[in-house]
């Protein structure tokens, strides 16, 4: 028993050391980004490389938000509403269309399931010149509403593949139960089923908004004017003709990660429970 216990404790201890360094191995890309944006453009490539800045400066911070080029601000205003609607446009046609696929004796349904994983492989430039004829026609072209529609095609097949196994892990008997104290199929769905499944639709939420946030291809394909691009295009700033301006190009990137750093750390509790209940189905 005591042989048993010590094993145990060893394992455990094992397992934490492998935690913490894998932690350490992707956290470390995260942290030279946020420590390089208080470098110099000649401290930035020091030897030996310094693991914290001795000499910080917020000057790459003032370049970026003082620039002339790109206003920041405006960009991420733009982010966060094709983000915001991106996001909402998403979660609503899929939590239905995942009921339906989780509920119903559908024909074709398993190829209607792979078409959806399919499309989660699908580099974006396959869809670029298909959507862009499409926008033109609709007279959609550089307006929100273009990369809004196209950031939903990244978001709705995830969401719907990962819904769908929350609500098959909800017993059928439930519906009826709640159709016997006199709720219809509508009632019994929006009252008891879709609060059941609340951790699932907070993690759609939140990677359809990651899905839209983190675009580039789609906003640069479908706007042409400058004031509606969302802020990931204000990379290009730090890309000069003749090399990079590495330590703005950190700011930039901590600028524009901070917004979903926060929403994670304030969102983990959700997502981790979301992604951990919504596996016990397939």
């Amino acid at each position: 028993m005591k042989s048993y216990k010590k094993r145990k404790q060893i394992k455990n201890v094992l397992m934490a050391i492998i935690a913490a360094i894998l932690f350490v191995i992707m956290m470390f890309p995260l942290y030279w980004m946020i420590t390089t944006s208080f470098k110099d453009e000649r401290t930035v490539f020091a030897s030996p490389p310094q693991l914290f800045p001795l000499q910080p400066t917020i000057q790459a911070y003032v370049e970026q938000f003082t620039s002339p080029m790109f206003n920041i601000f405006q960009g991420l205003k733009n982010s966060v509403i094709i983000s915001f609607f991106a996001m909402i446009l998403s979660v609503v046609l899929s939590i239905p269309a995942a009921y339906g696929m989780a509920r119903f004796r559908l024909k074709g349904k398993k190829f209607i399931l792979l078409l959806f994983m399919v499309s989660q492989m699908l580099p974006q430039i396959a869809t670029l010149v298909p959507n862009f004829i499409i926008f033109q026609k609709i007279s959609i072209y550089n307006t929100y509403l273009a990369p809004i529609f196209a950031d939903a095609t990244l978001g709705i097949p995830f969401c719907i593949l990962m819904l769908r196994t929350y609500f098959l892990s909800v017993p059928k008997e439930i519906d009826e139960a709640a159709r016997i104290d006199g709720c219809n199929s509508l009632q019994s769905f929006t009252r008891v089923v879709l609060p059941m499944c609340s951790g699932g639709v907070a993690v759609s939420f939140v990677f359809s908004f990651l899905f839209a946030y983190s675009d580039l291809v789609y906003a640069l394909t479908y706007i042409n004017e400058s004031t509606k691009w969302p802020v990931t295009v204000g990379i290009y700033n730090a890309i000069g003709r003749y090399g990079t301006a590495w330590s703005q190009a950190m700011a930039f990137g901590t600028i524009v990660a901070a917004p979903i750093i926060i929403l994670f750390i304030f969102m983990q509790k959700y997502i981790v429970e979301g992604l951990t209940a919504g596996s016990v189905k397939g």
